[in-house]
């Protein structure tokens, strides 16, 4: 059961740091820090799907 705790929390994760990239995309931010905060996004939802199984 603590499994599904953590993958739900990477994937809540993931999802705020997406909101992250949406909100610095509209203020104009360098394109490097969007991109490492998307990667990073990325890797938590991944980690979050992975881990639910």
């Amino acid at each position: 059961m603590t499994g599904s705790y953590a993958a739900a929390f990477l994937i809540f994760l993931g999802l705020f740091l997406i909101g992250g990239v949406i909100s610095f995309a509209k203020q104009g931010l360098p394109k490097v820090l969007i991109g490492i905060l998307g990667v990073c996004a990325a890797m938590a939802i991944a980690a979050g799907v992975l881990r639910w199984k």
